[in-house]
């Protein structure tokens, strides 16, 4: 997922509606990846407007792979139907931010962490072109995180993502 998901950033501008790169389908609860790392595939994924096509056995899942495949906040963005590209705003070492704007003047923000320790990441509202105080939201924890102004840190696990959305 890491290897190809993040190759994705190469080729993220080429999609629009009715055209999508398709990294593959999604590898939730089929082992080998912790909780965080299947939500970060899922963030990852969303954030691409890639095809969301489950490749686990759905009679089996658990409800943790259950709530990661079916959570509306992390599909919505995949299927904003906008169709922006998403954009790597910045990446020091492991960690990166991506964003990708979304209908109604929102934007979907993913902080990654790649590393194998939790690290604190940021994202300047400037980055995205954006000031004042923004109307922050957890997609992950379903949590409204009121409004914030200049930047936004986050504590993210190894391996791991906190995946936001903001507006005016």
């Amino acid at each position: 997922m890491d290897k190809i998901g993040f190759s994705q950033f190469d080729i993220a501008s080429y999609p629009r509606a009715g055209h999508w790169n398709d990294p593959d389908m999604l590898e939730i609860g089929n082992g080998g990846m912790t909780a965080d790392e299947y939500r970060t595939h899922m963030s990852l994924w969303s954030l691409l407007a890639a095809p969301l096509l489950a490749g686990n056995d759905l009679r089996t899942m658990t409800d943790e792979t259950k709530s990661i495949l079916m959570n509306t906040e992390v599909i919505a963005i995949d299927q904003d139907p906008e169709a922006q590209p998403v954009k790597k705003i910045s990446e020091q070492g492991s960690l990166v931010v991506a964003v990708r704007p979304l209908m109604h003047q929102a934007w979907a923000v993913g902080l990654f962490n790649r590393g194998d320790a939790a690290a604190k990441v940021t994202v300047a509202w400037k980055e995205l072109g954006l000031h004042g105080k923004l109307q922050v939201r957890d997609l992950w924890a379903h949590k409204d995180l009121g409004k914030i102004a200049d930047q936004f840190s986050a504590d993210v696990p190894s391996h791991g993502v906190v995946l936001i959305s903001v507006k005016h």
